[in-house]
């Protein structure tokens, strides 16, 4: 049997990390990770470690743009292509403002022009950001896109990622690329880092250490979680069953939750004294600073055309995530 190639950029990431995991033990493959390391929460050698330094797994440390312009292989190396590599988190994009765009859509050019030179099957990992809350937070696949014209880095990400989006699924029409796009909701686990804004590690890291849970706003902003091993499992089925040129929401509905109503159930669950404090994240992170819309996905489209099902709920989702946190691991 011939040996599967598999590239995937950003593969020392919270979400790549869980991906090379699900894929290592697969028989006959080889994974290359390209990551730059820039936004990585996991320690990469400790990761390594971790895996046993596996003889089918070998990686960059550089950017896409590096690797792709001087240390990609002859053509036809690759056969699967996973893309994740990109700027993440509500806090963390603020010190790339003026250049995400950019940084999003060159990216996925490079990304592009190498998957259709070696033949390869692309999954290119979006966001459900592009909805721009979609209507009263309900995000299908079939909603016009529509991102509210507010002035934040939020908007130029999203921007950036829906540009992304069409760029391919336009040069799907036009020429030889297999490409699918993945749009995960609000993605959460072990591994993940409160340092770029994500809530749920920071509610817990708050949680732990006693201190008051900081809200943002009245904290009814609406949101559906989604453990990061059940989006992974949607990428894999994406890679192997999505049809080329279509987008598919990756998300649990049944998670729809508030993010006072999550505050107050990581409080219960750890069986934390902490009180809940409501702040205003422009005061925190300055006028560019943007929290999301409501969002929650139709997830019909991945469970119907993929047979792909969530089966974590928010409670394990919270429990393993601050099982992670509490461990002090970073592998």
């Amino acid at each position: 049997m011939a040996v599967r190639h598999i590239l995937i950029t950003g593969g020392f990431g919270f979400i790549g990390t869980h991906l090379v995991e699900a894929l290592i033990g697969c028989p006959d493959i080889h994974i290359h990770i390209v990551d730059n390391l820039s936004t990585s929460p996991v320690n990469h050698e400790a990761f390594l470690e971790k895996l046993g330094q596996p003889e089918n797994l070998s990686h960059d440390v550089c950017s896409v743009e590096e690797y792709c312009t001087n240390r990609a292989k002859p053509v036809n190396q690759f056969s699967e292509i996973y893309h994740l590599a990109s700027v993440v988190g509500p806090v963390g994009v603020l010190r790339h403002g003026g250049n995400i765009a950019k940084s999003i859509v060159d990216d996925t050019y490079r990304i592009a022009a190498l998957a259709e030179q070696c033949g390869a099957r692309l999954v290119n990992v979006s966001t459900s950001e592009v909805y721009g809350g979609g209507r009263n937070g309900y995000c299908s696949e079939k909603d016009v896109k529509i991102i509210p014209p507010k002035n934040s880095l939020r908007l130029e990400y999203a921007v950036g990622k829906l540009a992304a989006e069409v760029a391919l699924i336009n040069k799907c029409s036009v020429s030889s690329l297999e490409a699918v796009i993945v749009r995960p909701f609000n993605i959460a686990g072990p591994r993940q880092s409160p340092v770029g804004g994500f809530v749920l590690p920071r509610f817990i890291g708050q949680a732990l250490a006693g201190k008051p849970l900081t809200v943002y706003g009245d904290g009814h902003m609406i949101r559906a979680f989604t453990h990061v091993k059940d989006i992974v499992s949607g990428i894999i089925l994406a890679m192997g069953r999505g049809k080329s040129g279509e987008a598919y929401n990756i998300g649990n509905p049944i998670n729809k939750t508030t993010i006072l109503e999550l505050a107050q159930r990581v409080v219960q669950l750890l069986h934390s004294p902490s009180e809940i404090s409501f702040v205003d994240p422009k005061k925190l992170f300055g006028p560019l600073f943007e929290e999301a819309n409501d969002k929650y996905p139709d997830a019909d489209r991945a469970m119907n055309g993929l047979g792909w099902k969530p089966s974590r709920d928010l409670d394990t989702i919270i429990l393993e995530a601050a099982e992670y946190i509490r461990s002090g691991r970073r592998d």
